[in-house]
């Protein structure tokens, strides 16, 4: 160790947990209320079409005790599968455009917090910074600093900010 160079002793860690940071950050629950309403957009929007659905298969049971002649029936009973077939389709474009949704606003998020994270890495010197919630196994806390209030206030995010429910 003696003879290892001035720049070997000066190395510095840190560690950051990125998930208590996410949690207070504005744009988490700004994404968090996008996609709420979105979700809520959506699932109005299939009630609506599962009520007709409902609506027409209530037309088509009292059609078949009114003695209808077995065309009309055989087509009306076809626009319900028809219309049954749409709404199962419908639920899984949903299912797909809220993910997809959800990953965007997730995206946007991340990569602010890792430019924060350049950020005060560079800024303080920093050699590394582990994240605590991106696998690592040990982290000795008394060789590491935690930069996790350090990321916050370059995001402008308060010392007592709380998670967004």
């Amino acid at each position: 160790m003696l003879l290892a160079p001035m720049s070997m002793l000066a190395q510095k860690f840190g560690y950051v947990n990125s998930a208590e940071i996410v949690q207070v950050m504005p744009e988490f629950a700004n994404a968090q209320k996008k996609l709420q309403d979105l979700e809520k957009m959506y699932t109005d929007d299939f009630n609506a079409l599962r009520t007709e659905l409902e609506k027409k298969g209530t037309e088509f049971e009292k059609l078949q005790k009114d003695s209808v002649p077995e065309n009309i029936l055989k087509r009306r009973y076809e626009e319900l599968l028809q219309m049954e077939q749409r709404l199962q389709q419908y639920s899984q474009e949903v299912q797909t455009n809220l993910a997809k949704a959800e990953q965007e606003e997730m995206l946007a998020i991340q990569t602010k917090l890792r430019d924060a994270l350049d950020v005060v890495g560079r800024d303080g010197g920093y050699v590394c910074i582990f994240d605590l919630n991106g696998g690592m196994p040990y982290v000795s806390k008394s060789l590491c600093e935690d930069v996790t209030m350090k990321v916050r206030t370059k995001l402008g995010i308060p010392a007592n900010a709380v998670p967004a429910k």
